[in-house]
């Protein structure tokens, strides 16, 4: 959306700690979940990856995603589905892994499980591209702003850094983008220890 220069209201909530939280979202998002996106007409989107997939679609001058047409869309989609499914999921698990039936005497052995997997699948992906200047060529799309988000959660990106060497550069050339600085500064600051 900064991208894009479309205003929104922006509500605050980290609803994997805050049962408030969970309680303002679950009008729209019965999963209780974000993000949630409420839309001008009201409709409710969620799932990142269809929201930014959609957003990017519906400002084809902006050219964030690979046009329909474009020879790139399969792997544009092959790329938003995988780190939706395979690793953002993941990160679901790590506030309560009871969810997966695990114990919480367990919790810590969970997460580091989860953390190797998701270092894994980093790996898997940057075997299979080769990137430009950006992960699908010479564009930024919302691919790259996806990862350069998902990768600072755990098990960070210091870790991603040694997983996915070919895409490394990538996210921390998005890191710089000059249009989001205000935004990155804002939501995911470049404090000390952030990687």
């Amino acid at each position: 959306m900064t991208l894009l220069r479309i205003p929104y209201a922006l509500v605050e909530g980290t609803t994997w700690v805050d049962e408030s939280a969970r309680q303002r979202v679950t009008p729209y998002n019965p999963l209780r979940q974000v993000p949630t996106l409420i839309l001008p007409d009201g409709e409710v989107m969620t799932e990142t990856a269809a929201i930014l997939v959609d957003l990017a679609d519906r400002h084809p001058t902006a050219a964030l995603a690979p046009a329909v047409t474009d020879p790139r869309r399969r792997q544009f989609l092959r790329w938003m589905v995988y780190v939706s499914s395979e690793i953002y999921a993941l990160h679901w698990i790590k506030p309560d892994v009871t969810r997966i039936g695990a114990p919480v005497a367990h919790r810590q052995a969970v997460i580091d499980a989860v953390h190797e997997r998701i270092a894994f699948c980093w790996q898997s992906m940057d075997a299979q591209l080769q990137p430009g200047r950006y992960l699908l060529g010479e564009k930024l799309t919302v691919l790259d702003l996806y990862i350069a988000v998902v990768s600072r959660f755990g098990p960070r990106r210091t870790r991603f850094y040694e997983a996915a060497p070919n895409m490394a550069p990538v996210v921390r050339r998005v890191d710089a983008e000059e249009r989001l600085s205000d935004f990155w500064r804002a939501r995911f600051p470049f404090d000390a220890g952030w990687e």
